[in-house]
């Protein structure tokens, strides 16, 4: 080994890679413009929220009390529920008793009986994405 050529050689990255180097770099910031520029990080980051929800049924007084019991806090101006094919009366939404709906938080729904359907309903976007969080 000749140590003079070892530091005289004056190659560095072989031409292929620079390319596919340069190649890749372009190919990531046009998926980053592309992305910006059709819009898909605002679809991205208004999706349905994920949250959990815990129904105790009172047989006696046919009372559903709705309890969030963990996830995303929610919007209480989002939220709606939808009893059958009717939608609950909207005070009830409001009795959560805070804006913002979160672990621990409930609510009681009056006047089901067991075998009715109940849906928690969330809208984003002022309406035009709706997504059922829970069913009961």
């Amino acid at each position: 080994m000749n140590p003079k050529k070892l530091f005289a050689d004056d190659s560095a990255v072989s031409p292929v890679i620079g390319v596919i180097l340069m190649v890749a770099i372009t190919v990531i910031l046009a998926a980053v413009i592309a992305t910006f520029v059709l819009g898909l990080g605002e679809q991205i980051s208004s999706t349905a929220p994920q949250a959990s929800f815990n129904y105790d049924l009172n047989s006696t007084s046919h009372n559903l009390t709705v309890t969030h019991t963990g996830g995303d806090t929610l919007d209480n101006g989002t939220v709606s529920f939808n009893y059958g094919n009717d939608s609950v009366d909207p005070t009830i939404v409001s009795q959560w008793g805070t804006d913002s709906i979160g672990a621990g938080d409930s609510v009681t729904i009056d006047k089901i009986y067991q075998g009715d359907t109940v849906q928690i309903i969330w809208e984003g976007d002022g309406g035009d994405r709706t997504a059922v969080l829970s069913e009961w």
